[in-house]
């Protein structure tokens, strides 16, 4: 006799299931707090680099950040703009950084057994 056994009928049900709009709903959540806690931890490892250049310190950094802004502040609209390409450069190459290493998180874990309705 050829029965299935159960392990084998739900893998065929969780492939052959469509995709429903919780499920949507939770892969598009999962992505949305990935990309988020991947911008905060960009904007981390800035203050980290004014931090370092302060030396650990806060009146350092908050030196650092008063000299950054002032030459901002001073500067020609060509030269503000060369610094906005060379933080956008900046900005993305750590983002690609951390999601290379945060690869595993990018998407939501797979369900290994069980259905969604059951629990």
């Amino acid at each position: 006799m050829a029965n299935a056994t159960p392990t084998s009928t739900m893998a065929t049900d969780r492939v052959s299931r469509p995709l429903t709009m919780r499920g949507l709903l939770y892969f598009y959540l999962h992505l949305l707090g990935f990309v988020g806690s991947t911008l905060l931890m960009t904007w981390g490892l800035f203050a980290l680099f004014f931090l370092a250049l302060g030396g650990f310190s806060l009146d350092g950094l908050m030196h650092q950040i008063d000299n950054f802004a002032g030459r901002y502040v001073a500067a020609s609209p060509e030269r503000i703009a060369s610094f906005r390409h060379i933080f956008l450069v900046a900005h993305l190459l750590l983002s690609a950084g951390l999601m290379v290493l945060r690869h595993r998180k990018m998407l939501p874990p797979a369900l290994t057994e069980g259905s969604l309705h059951n629990g």
